[in-house]
Order: structure tokens, then sequence, then C-alpha cells
């Protein structure tokens, strides 16, 4: 018998478009395999996670950078195909951000955690995150904000190159605009051009001291605060291998625990009376050993099946248990467990020589749930083809445009044969 209730379905959300966003394949694992309805209003006609035999429906998400009043929209046509509450899962910041101030609205359909409507905004932004490590004593890089290209060049004097620079709400990025979200300067001058894009990335540009990656210093916590605050399930991960390496998401990570980092997730979140699932990360600063955060994510980070515990119990399980008024069961944490990305670390995936005694979990591959496995590779290598004739085809060469995909319009059963995909941080 499952712990979680079976009665209420879960309904995940994303509105970007990141075929590869093997988080939202755990979600649906980890909530299907407990007999929980899950539907998923993604990106779903190029995804692997379509091929997932715990998926019980697929519905169209609104566009990237949909307003608040479209996301209601969209939500309101699925809790009327769904039929009964729904425990709600946003698996990216812009998604948390509105499903946050849209919580009245969906009362009656959608179940949320109780917390103030502007919190998921105010941590996920990078400037307010600054002003909140200040406020609660949690150590964050030096930030500067720049008001002019000439301070820009002054904030990169002042900070010391190289430097990290940061747009406070990468969420309001346009597509294919050339902007990252974050990156590295080495020069001032190139402090000075990004800054000259303000207007274009929407929101303001932060310039941050740089600490350097290395073994051992990049770390993260993923956790959930239930109604009373206190922090369950998850717990504190070292990044073995990132993708890119040393400042992208976590290819290889292993659940190690760390009372300091956790102390810090736990101090942070009681301050701020956040409620509900959260992802934070940390690096350790080389010269005084401190760990300083660096991203607040206001929803599942994508390796959160790395801190599935003795119990089974992850974030997004203790998540419907809570709202649904299910107790959570007692894990022990599982240390040394180990969570690998195959298409960014297939080497990793492919060894066993480092399994660890706590076991280990793919992103993609699962033996009771094969489809999106097989689905990934073939979609991957589609991907990297394409950027290596894109790197090796002369400027100015016309290259054939992609044949256009298909897009679902229905919700599909879990049985359907037809490859669609469903993808952060």
């Amino acid at each position: 018998m499952s712990l979680l209730d079976t009665r209420v379905p879960a309904v995940l959300l994303r509105t970007d478009r990141n075929p590869f966003h093997h988080g939202t394949l755990g979600a649906v694992r980890s909530l299907g395999r407990a007999g929980v309805e899950v539907h998923v209003v993604a990106d779903s006609a190029r995804s692997p996670v379509r091929r997932s035999r715990y998926v019980h429906g697929t519905h169209s998400p609104p566009p990237p950078g949909a307003s608040g009043e479209q996301i209601l929209d969209v939500l309101r046509k699925v809790a009327g195909r769904v039929g009964r509450p729904a425990v709600l899962i946003p698996l990216d910041d812009a998604t948390a951000i509105a499903a946050g101030r849209l919580r009245d609205a969906l009362g009656s359909s959608y179940l949320l955690p109780d917390m103030p409507a502007a919190l998921a905004e105010r941590v996920a932004d990078k400037e307010q995150l600054a002003h909140v490590c200040a406020a609660v004593d949690v150590p964050h890089p030096r930030t500067l904000v720049p008001d002019s290209p000439r301070g820009a060049a002054e904030a990169a004097r002042l900070l010391g190159l190289p430097l990290v620079a940061k747009w406070s709400r990468p969420w309001l990025l346009p597509a294919g605009g050339g902007l990252r979200s974050t990156q590295v300067l080495r020069t001032a001058h190139q402090a000075r051009e990004l800054y000259a894009r303000t207007a274009e990335a929407g929101s303001v540009l932060l310039l941050q001291e740089f600490l350097p990656a290395g073994e051992d210093r990049d770390w993260f916590f993923h956790g959930y605060a239930d109604r009373a605050g206190t922090v369950r399930a998850g717990g504190t991960g070292r990044k073995q291998l990132a993708w890119p390496r040393g400042a992208g998401l976590t290819a290889v990570g292993h659940w190690t625990p760390h009372p300091e980092v956790q102390d810090l997730a736990e101090r942070l979140t009681g301050a701020l009376g956040y409620r509900g699932v959260f992802d934070l990360d940390f690096r350790r600063r080389g010269t005084t050993g401190g760990y300083h955060l660096l991203d607040f994510n206001p929803r599942p980070g994508a390796q959160f099946r790395l801190f599935a515990d003795s119990a089974g119990l992850d974030v997004v399980r203790a998540l419907h248990l809570d709202l649904t008024g299910r107790p959570l069961p007692d894990g022990e944490p599982v240390a040394g467990r180990s969570f690998v990305v195959e298409n960014y670390a297939p080497f990793a995936a492919l060894s066993t020589l480092r399994t660890g005694a706590g076991g280990r979990e793919l992103a993609w591959y699962a033996g009771d749930d094969r489809g999106p496995g097989w689905a990934m590779w073939a979609l991957w290598a589609r991907h990297v083809s394409g950027r290596l004739r894109q790197r090796l085809t002369p400027a100015g060469s016309s290259v054939p445009a992609p044949r256009p995909t298909p897009r679902a319009s229905t919700p599909t059963s879990p049985t359907s044969p037809t490859v669609n995909e469903k993808a952060s941080s």
C-alpha cells in the first residue's frame, strides 16, 4: 500500500523548452511509482519524458515568458481535464514564481504550500538574494550592481578579474538572444559591453566576485520545508562533476552529509518563513573554507532524486504527503548514494567501480521504465551531431533547416508509442 494519497493527482509545470530536463522525469517516476496519477504540463513533443510509463497525461504548456494570466488560463484548463484537486509542482523558477502569486486564484483546483506570495520571486531574484543573505548572516559572494557602462568597468576594478556576471532575473532572458544567465568575464571591456544589453535582458546586471571552482568546493542542499517550517527530506550533496565543467549543472553528485551546509540552509529558510521544496547551491571559498550561497531555487532541483532516503522519501514525495495531510516517514540518509546524468557524464554512467555503498541512480535509464533512456540517447545523438555541423559549417553557408517535429495536442496515455519529450536550474 502506498504511503501517498493516490486519490490526489500531481501536475508538473514547466515553461522552458529544454528537452533534456531530467528533473521532470525524476518527478514523474517518483510519484508514478507510488501510484499517483501524474500530468505533465510542458513542451513534451520533443522530450524523452513522454516515453515514461508513469506519465498519465501531457498538456500543452504556457509559452516561454508567459504572463501570470496566461499561466493561470492554462492551469485552469488542465484542472478541468484532470477533474479533481491536484498537487501542483512547478519545475522551473518562472512557474514557481507564478504559482506563488496565483495561489489564491488556484486554490480550488490545486494544492500549494502556504507562504508569502512574493517569496519565491524574492529568493530567485539574484539581486534580492544578496540582500536576503546579508540580513540573515549567510555568506554570499560580494556583489555590485552597476548603473552605467562606466560603473560596470569600475565594479570590475573593485571586484578584481575574473568576475562573475549574472542577470538578476534570468527567467526573463529572451530565447535565442545569446544572453546567458551567468558567465565569467575576464576584462572590464566585457563588463561594459554586457551592461549595454541590460534593456534586452529584462533585468539588472550583477557583477560578483569570482570564487574559483576546485575539488570538494561545490555543494548543494535540497529540502522540503513542511507546513510548520521544519526542513524534511533532502540532504547535502557534493558535486563531483559539473556540465559545463566548473560552473554548470550537476552531472555526477554524491550524498555527503555536511552539518555546516545544512545549518546554513535551515537558518535561511527558517528566517524567511519559507514553505515548500527548495534547492540551494553553495561554493566553498578556498582561502577561508567558508561556504557561500550562490543560488536559491524555489522548486525541486534537477538532481533531487539523489536524496531518496531509506524510507523512499524524496522532496517531491514529501511535498505530496504534506499537502495531502499524510505523515512523512522517518527515513535515514543514504550517505554515499550517487546520481549520474548519463548524457553529461557517460563514462561515469558506464563505470561500476565507483557506485558506492549507498547505490546509484541514473537520471534517464531505469530498469522499470526504459523508454526515456533509449529515447534520450537518440535525441542526444541528433543534438550533438547538429552542434558539430554548426561548428564545421563555414560562415555564410546555408544549412538545411531541420524538419519540424509534430506537436502533440491532447493528453496521451502512458502506453502511447509516440516519442514525446519533456524536459532546471
